[in-house]
C-alpha cells in the first residue's frame, strides 16, 4: 500500500513544482505536497503513533536554522508532520533512489556527500540559497544517529550556517523514534514518538568564533528537554 502511495505521489508533485516553479524560486509548495507523503505513510502505519508539541510557528515563511537530535530513520517522517516546510540535507546516497530521490529533487532537498569538502561547500551555499529564498533548512548537527540511543556531539555546520546568514537557530527535540525503526533494521515496530519546537535562538550580532559555544548551548538545551520527554 505505502509503495502504491509513492508511485501516485510522484506524478502529484510534479503537477505542483510545474504549476508553482514560475513564482516559487524556494520550492516551497512543492516540497510541502512531498512532506504530505511522511504523513499519509504514518497513517497508513497502525504501529506508530506521531504527534508534535511546543512551540507554534506562526509564519511559516519566517526561515530558520533547524536542528533536532537523530534517533531514527522515521524521524525524517516524524519531523514531515510539522506545519511548515523546510529542505532537508541528507546523504547523496537518497538522491540515488527512484521515486523517492525524484521527490527530493523537485522538492529542492539538499546533498551532501560525508568527507567530500566540495560537496560540503556546495551543500553550504545550497542552504544559504534556500534561506535567501525564504526557506527554512533541517540538519542533524550529529550527522548520523548513535547505535545506542544516546545523543552524540553535534558538529560546527548548521551553527556556522546559522551566524553567517543571521537567521535563528529553531531547535526540535526528538523522542520515540528509535523503537520505530532500530539502526541498521527496517523492521517496524511500535512507538508512540514526538517532536517538540523549542524557543529560537537569535544569532544577531555572533561571529564565527561563537559558534562552539553556540553549539554546546543548542546541544545542552535539546539534551535537557529530550531528558524531560524521555522521563
Amino acid at each position: 500500500m505505502i509503495g502504491v502511495v509513492v508511485i501516485v505521489w510522484v506524478p502529484l508533485t510534479f503537477i505542483v513544482f510545474i504549476v508553482t516553479a514560475p513564482f516559487d524560486k524556494g520550492r516551497y509548495r512543492a516540497g510541502w505536497m512531498f512532506r504530505r507523503l511522511c504523513v499519509v505513510h504514518t497513517w497508513l502505519n497502525p504501529l506508530w503513533t506521531f504527534r508534535t508539541s511546543g512551540l507554534e510557528i506562526t509564519d511559516p515563511r519566517r526561515p530558520y536554522v533547524v536542528v533536532a537530535n537523530h534517533e531514527s530513520f522515521a524521524d525524517m517522517l516524524l519531523i514531515s508532520h510539522l506545519p511548515w516546510e523546510m529542505k532537508w540535507l541528507a546523504k547523496e546516497t537518497w538522491f540515488k533512489f527512484p521515486l523517492v530521490g525524484w521527490l527530493m529533487m523537485m522538492a529542492g532537498d539538499i546533498k551532501i556527500i560525508r568527507g567530500n569538502k566540495q560537496s560540503i561547500v556546495t551543500a553550504m551555499k545550497d542552504c544559504h540559497d534556500r534561506l535567501d529564498k525564504g526557506v527554512s533548512v533541517m540538519l542533524f548537527p550529529e550527522g548520523t544517529r548513535t547505535r545506542d540511543g544516546e545523543m552524540g556531539e553535534f558538529k560546527d555546520g548548521a551553527f556556522r550556517l546559522a551566524i553567517e546568514t543571521g537567521h535563528p537557530i529553531l531547535p526540535l527535540v526528538v523522542n520515540g523514534t528509535r523503537q520505530a525503526m532500530q539502526a541498521g533494521d527496517w523492521r517496524w515496530s511500535v512507538t508512540n514518538a514526538e517532536v517538540r519546537v523549542l524557543q529560537p535562538i537569535d544569532t544577531t550580532g555572533m561571529t564565527k568564533a561563537d559558534v562552539p559555544e553556540l553549539r554546546d548551548r543548542v546541544r545542552t538545551i535539546i539534551a535537557d528537554e529530550l531528558a524531560l520527554m524521555r522521563a
